[in-house]
C-alpha cells in the first residue's frame, strides 16, 4: 500500500499509525522500521516499481518526411502528400 501510493512522510505516518491501532495490526516498533526503511529506500522502490510496470520496448530514433508525388498515371493523385516515417525501437537497456 505504501509503495503503490508512493506516500510522502506525513501520508505515511498517518497509515502507519492506523495500522498500530488496527486490531492485528503491526506495532509501534514494526511501524518505526517501517517507516525507517521507506524514508531511505523510497526512491529506489519507485524507481523499481516504475521499470517492472514499463513494456520492454522503447522508441530509441524516429525520422520522418512528407512527399509529393509529382507524376502519376492519374491526375487527380498528383501534389498528394504522403508521409513516410520510421520508428526503431529497441528493449530498454540495449
Amino acid at each position: 500500500s505504501i509503495a503503490s501510493a508512493d506516500m510522502d512522510l506525513n501520508q505515511l505516518e498517518a497509515f502507519l499509525t492506523a495500522q498500530t491501532k488496527k486490531q492485528g495490526g503491526i506495532t509501534s516498533d514494526q511501524a518505526a522500521v517501517i517507516a525507517k526503511f521507506w524514508k531511505n529506500h523510497r526512491t529506489s522502490i519507485h524507481d523499481s516499481l516504475i521499470n517492472q510496470s514499463r513494456w520492454d520496448n522503447v522508441l530509441k530514433n524516429m525520422n520522418w518526411r512528407v512527399d509529393l508525388k509529382a507524376q502519376l498515371r492519374h491526375i487527380d493523385q498528383i501534389n498528394t502528400p504522403v508521409a513516410i516515417v520510421e520508428m526503431e525501437v529497441g528493449k530498454n537497456g540495449q
